[in-house]
Parts: C-alpha cells; structure tokens; sequence
C-alpha cells in the first residue's frame, strides 16, 4: 500500500477523487496508527509518521468514499497524570463525517478492566466498536436556498427525527424515524400548514446509548450525548450507515429549504458520551485526555458542569478549534440554518465561573459564517452559578426559562404573578434591554422536550417517570403544572372541558407575547408521555408522536387543538404587532401614525393600571392595548409599518369576570379569540364598544381586533 506524507490540515478524512487524506491531532501520544477495516472483520494498520503541531497525517492513494476506519494511540498510560492512551482501543475520528455501527457494550471498550479501575485493559475493543467512514463530500444541492428568515417572522418547532415521524400514517414504514421521513410530502405539508418556519432538531450529531440504559432494556433517545460532532446519527438514515447517512440529511435539508424552512441544530458542545473517569475509551480519551477533558484537580478525574461525568476543556485551543470547524462544516457543507446550544453555560466556563467573554464567545462573534446563522443558547448547566438567563452576548438569542416558568403560574392560578408576566408578554427587557438586545433575543416557550408535554402539563400535578427505572427519582419535581382537579386520565367531561381551554389559553399566549416562539412536536395534537416528564430514555410509543386517526376517540380533540394551533400561528404571522423589532415605549411614539401609546394597560374594570394594582396578590386579570398604529420600527425599505390594533384580555381567576372595555383606545372592537370557546377562534366574534362589558369565562383569554 501506498502512503504519502499529506497535510496536516483539514482534519479528519478528505478525500480527494483519487484517495484520501488523513490528519488527527494528538500532543499525548507517541505514534498513531491508521486502521484501517476489512469486511472480514481484519485491519490494516498505517502508521501516522508526518507531524506538524501534534497533528499526524497521511495520504493513502486509492482510499474510497465507504472506507471504515479508526485511530490506535500508543502512548502513556498514566491515569494520575490525566493521561490515558492505550493501543487496544479502536478510536473514532473526532472529525469522522459519517460513523458505521454501534458500541457492542462490554469491558473490551473501557481502558481498565471492571471491578479494578487502577489496572490497564489491554482488550482489542475493535470488534465491539462503531468506526468511521470516509465520505464523499460531493452533492448536489441545485438551487438550494437559505430561507434566511428573520427572527421576527420566525415560529420554531422543535422535533425529534424519529419522534415525530415514527407513527405518521401517510409514511411508509420503511423511511418512519429518519431523515428522509423529515423530507416527505406529508411531513412537510403538515410544517407549512401549521405556519413554523424552522424545525429544530433534537441531537443529530452521532451520539451513542450509554452502556447502563442498553443494560436496562432503554436507550439515550433525546441524543445529548455526543460522540461524533461532524457525523450525522447513523440510526436516523435509510439509505444506510457508510456515507449514506450524510447524503440524506442534506436532502432533507434541501427539501426543507425547498418549503421555506429553516433547519436548526440543537448540538452537544459541552461533554461528549465518553463520561467520567469510569467511562469508556471511544475517542478523545484515548487520542489526549488532557487536551480534550476539564480534569480535576486530582487528574484521575474529571470536571463535571454537565451532570454527565465530563465537561469539554473549553479554554483548550484544540476543543475550540474541534466546535468551530463543526459549526462552519453543518453551515457550509451541510446547509443548515442555525444552532441550539445544549447547556450553553458550560462553553462559557473557561476556569470556574461562568463568562460571558470567554474564547468561545470571541470565536463565534468574529467567525464570517458562524456569526451570521441563528445562534440559541440553553442558557444553564449544573455548576455553580449556571442560571444565566439574559447573560449571554448580544449576538445570541436565549430559550427564556422565565417566560415559561411566569406563563405556567399565571395560568395554574399562582397569586402575584402579574408584574412578572407583564414582562414575559412584552420580550423581557428585563432580561435583554441593557446589553442592547431586543425583544426577539427571548425565546418564548411553555413546554419542550424536557418536561411534560402541553397535554401532561394540565393533566398531572406529579412527574410518573417509573418507566426510567429510577424509581421515579429523576426528572424535575417542581413542574409547575395542574391536573385540572384529575390526576392523569378521567372521563369527566367537565375536566377534560378545562384541560382543552388551558391548553387553548397556554398556545395563545405563546403566540400573542413578543420574542419568538417556539412550539414542541406533537403539543398541536395533545401529544401525552402519561405523566413523564424525563423521557430521556423512552425510544417508544411513550415519546414518539401520535398522528391523529380517525377511528381514534380522541382525535376529534386532536383536531381542534391543531386547527387552534394553526389560527393562532397564522394570527401572529399576518400581524406585525405581536412580532415588534423593539421593545415598547409605554408612550406615544413620534413619526407613528397614532397618538395613543404603544401600549397599553389595563384592570378587568377598564382602568389603567396603577402601580399598586401590579402587586396585589390575588389579581389574576389583566388588559392589554396593543397599538398597531404606533410601531416604532420600520419596515424593510424604511416605510412605517401600520397594523391593526388588539385588545388582549386575561382571567386567570377561577370564575368569570366582566371586563370592561377600554374608553379612548377605539371605538368598536370585534372578537377573534375566545379560549373558552370549544375551537378557540371566532371569525364570527361579537362586536364590542368601548365601554362596553364583557364576560370572560373563568380562565380563559379574549383577543378582540380594531382595524387599522
């Protein structure tokens, strides 16, 4: 076999059309091997002579697209000096574009034997390990576009690939759970009917099932637990697992673009799935322990901000050098949208505390294509001071925790809760005013993956995770949910009345408040988990969708929440003023078209809110104008923008109230959105007056309409 020296960059296999280069970084190890890996189960072993700055390299003519294989690094292993190369060991590609296989869990793939962790095993773990593949890189995009919407016509939808498609009728069974499933006709009608314009996908980089849940009979279904930040999962695909995997993601992101949505990536930069001192040997453990991993102050251990056993050495130039060139590759190569940031705290500690100036933040904000897709962080970890909601840079939007946690109280009927949600409903500037963000740095959401799902949310009081076989230990236990008198399934119709109009009432003020919203797959269809509210491990019918069918009696219900869904997604879409660039003013805005305020509020009695009125603890009603005469920014070519105006009303009270409506704020108002309602939306709504009364039933939501 032929073996040239090649160069030392771009990591990873490129091939070329003629063979291809290979270049891994390693300042632990001695040598390197090249394996690599023969359908009859041999190896071929090419040893990495070439060095430029710890990176090792070679190209080896006539090296395939298909081509399995992996690294083997000799070198110390020396666990007290954080130093862990071992030869047995298989290792994957950090760079890898595709893996093929799974881990065959046993004690062949950890670098101690079980039971006597201070002694090397010196086990061949290559018969028990995924691999990687070398890939072609070529594809056809055609005249693939980047919908490039911007934030304030974005409605995110967060999905799980095999979540969402598994169980859809109108698929046939052999694409159901993969990527090409997100590609078809039926999925993506049911995206643009629903009115999103970006799905957001749970974890697609390659992750692996944690040896302890494949030994209880589950898996790690949600993904956050990354192997390969290059590869997409080779479990979504099938076409099949040696390069194919990365031909039918791009053509489900193409088809997507196709449609005019946006595809964004929820990633795991912050640990990867070869957790704590006491995991398996995969990859970065084996190639540079230290130079990968945060290790303790004792280096036999390790750093953990993630709950997960490890944390990513976020002041290490090769682990930022491994997230950057990962981010670059999804946007250039695989045409994606943006990026959701798992436990996004975590990339900000370079030393202990949490900092928003870190190195990581510096790359992306000067970074020519990273800086310029969506970027969302999960603004939170495990470690110490890790709640940092409204923390993070001026570039980044966050998941805004608060507006959640404020939404639920107020609807469950939590007292003083008003000041707050009038904060939620209007873009936080509380959280985002000072640094210079706006509005749409908040995204709003009441339910996603992690949680109940909007059905369970006013179905349960109490989590049931005994599924997990944690004894129902995990999850969080402060869900902030009502069972609407009912723990879990009844029969009352009087509660089942309820649980639908708090649903009504949850999705409507998502969709009504400034910032951008977000919905989870399968909430527009009272998708339920039975009460569990970590489903992290539930790769069944538990978690995956229910697409309504017709013989089932409860898809009558399914349906009115979708088609509510709809109507509110399509009344925010048609109307700029519950989807401003800016925050208000609470006054009259020069060069408008209106001299009302922007906003505007009000008691149920009609009066304008006073300072002590926000305070009271019992108040759980609440008036809001909404001037669409007076937006303050201007539309894409600098023309004022001009709307028409909304009256919001809110009881959250446990009876009906009568609100009145406002004097001087319009003359006549028409209903649109009635919650208490059975299909929320009423295109044939009464007409109202100002100063006229109106009777909402008790926790339900009123929106009335004045044309511009």
């Amino acid at each position: 076999m032929q073996v040239w020296p090649g160069q030392a960059y771009p990591l990873g296999a490129t091939y070329d059309g003629a063979g291809t280069n290979f270049a891994v970084f390693s300042e632990a190890a001695e040598r390197i091997e090249l394996c690599l890996l023969h359908e009859d189960g041999s190896e071929t072993a090419v040893e990495l002579r070439e060095s430029d700055a710890f990176v090792r390299h070679a190209y080896v003519p006539g090296v395939m697209p298909g081509q399995r294989y992996g690294f083997r690094a000799h070198g110390p292993y020396e666990p007290g000096r954080g130093l862990r190369c071992n030869s047995a060991k298989l290792l994957l590609d950090p760079y890898a574009r595709a893996v093929s296989g799974s881990v065959d869990w046993g004690e062949a793939v950890y670098g101690y034997h079980f039971g006597r962790p201070e002694k090397r095993n010196d086990m061949d773990s290559a018969p028990h390990m995924m691999t990687s593949v070398v890939v072609n890189p070529y594809f056809d995009w055609g005249d693939d576009r980047r919908p490039r919407t911007d934030y304030h016509r974005t409605v995110i939808y967060e999905a799980h690939v095999k979540g969402l498609t598994m169980r859809h009728p109108a698929l046939p069974q052999e694409v159901r759970g993969t990527y090409a499933a997100l590609a078809h006709p039926a999925v993506i009608e049911h995206l643009t009917e629903l009115g999103v314009t970006a799905i957001e996908l749970m974890p697609v980089q390659q992750f692996v099932h944690d040896h302890r849940l494949v030994d209880a009979g589950l898996a790690n279904y949600w993904g956050y637990n990354t192997i390969g930040f290059f590869a997409p999962h080779n479990a979504y695909a099938s076409w099949g697992d040696r390069g194919q995997q990365v031909l039918e993601f791009k053509s489900a992101v193409r088809a997507l673009h196709a449609a005019g949505i946006e595809v964004i990536l929820d990633v795991v930069y912050n640990h990867t799935a070869e957790g704590n001192h006491l995991g398996p040997t995969l990859s970065f453990r084996g190639l540079d322990n230290a130079s990968y991993y945060r290790l303790a102050d004792d280096p036999r251990y390790y750093t953990d901000t993630t709950g997960t056993g490890n944390s990513l050495l976020m002041r290490s130039p090769h682990v930022l050098q491994l997230i950057m060139d990962s981010l670059r590759y999804w946007v250039c190569e695989m045409h994606v949208d943006g990026f959701r940031f798992d436990l996004a705290a975590t990339l900000a500690r370079q030393f202990h505390e949490v900092d928003r100036l870190s190195s990581f933040f510096d790359l992306v904000q000067q970074d020519p294509v990273v800086s310029q897709v969506k970027l969302i962080a999960e603004p939170w970890d495990v470690g110490e001071g890790g709640y940092q909601v409204g923390n993070f840079p001026p570039l980044w939007t966050e998941w805004n925790g608060k507006f959640r946690d404020t939404v639920r109280d107020l609807w469950r009927g939590e007292p003083a809760t008003l000041a707050e949600f009038g904060s939620r409903l209007t873009g936080s500037s509380d959280l985002y005013q000072s640094d210079g963000r706006r509005p749409l740095a908040s995204i709003n959401f009441v339910t996603c993956h992690d949680g109940f799902t909007l059905h369970d949310l006013v179905a349960y009081n109490e989590k049931h995770n005994e599924a997990n076989g944690e004894n129902n230990q995990d999850g969080e236990s402060h869900n902030r949910s009502w069972n609407c008198g009912v723990e879990g399934p009844t029969d009352d119709p009087a509660v089942l009345e309820l649980r639908e109009r708090q649903m009504r009432n949850f999705v409507a003020t998502l969709l009504v408040s400034q910032g951008v919203p977000m919905l989870g797959h399968g909430d527009e269809f009272c998708r339920t988990q039975r009460g569990n509210n970590n489903a992290y491990c539930q790769d069944s019918e538990l978690s995956w969708v229910c697409w309504p069918h017709p013989g089932d009696p409860s898809s009558a219900r399914a349906r009115r929440m979708l088609e509510f869904t709809r109507a509110m997604v399509w009344l925010r879409r048609d109307h700029p003023v519950f989807r401003r660039r800016r925050f208000f003013h609470g006054r009259p805005v020069q060069g408008t078209h209106d001299e009302l305020s922007d906003i505007a509020w009000f008691t149920h009695e009609g009066e304008e809110m006073r300072d002590e009125d926000w305070q009271l603890a019992h108040a759980k009603s609440l008036t809001v104008f909404l001037n669409g005469g007076a937006i303050s920014e201007p539309g894409p070519r600098g023309e004022p923008i001009l709307d028409d105006s909304f009256l919001l009303m809110f009881n959250a009270h446990d009876e009906p109230l009568d609100f009145v409506v406002p004097v001087n704020h319009g003359r006549q108002w028409q209903v649109v959105v009635d919650t208490a309602r059975e299909r929320g939306v009423a295109p044939d709504g009464p007409k109202v007056a100002a100063g006229e009364h109106l009777t909402l039933r008790d926790r339900s939501l009123t929106v009335l309409q004045r044309p511009a």
